[in-house]
């Protein structure tokens, strides 16, 4: 069920008054208000966009090392500096971040 529906669903019922209804689903009492009144409501869609980016060309190298370095003892695994110098090394040109 929508959020629309139930925002319908509670305000039409007798017992919920519209403050209720707006802190129970944590919308605004406007939106509260305004929803029941529409003859048809549309629900928003956001699609998000997946982009190609230079680090999907090496997500099999970088998923590969970092699977084999769970195996291996803390000690011997590489840092995530070494692991971009390594995918460096063979060619990629993205930057190192820390996001």
């Amino acid at each position: 069920m929508t959020m629309t529906g139930k925002i319908r669903g509670m305000h039409f019922c007798p017992e919920k008054s519209l403050r209720e209804v707006s802190r129970t689903t944590s919308r605004p009492r406007n939106t509260a208000c305004r929803h029941p009144r529409m003859a048809q409501v549309r629900e928003s869609r956001y699609v998000r966009v997946t982009k190609a980016t230079t680090a999907m060309a090496i997500h099999e190298t970088i998923v590969a090392a970092l699977t084999t370095d769970a195996r291996r003892p803390k000690r011997d695994r590489r840092t995530a500096l070494a692991l971009y110098r390594e995918i460096e090394a063979q060619g990629h040109t993205g930057s190192c971040s820390r996001r």
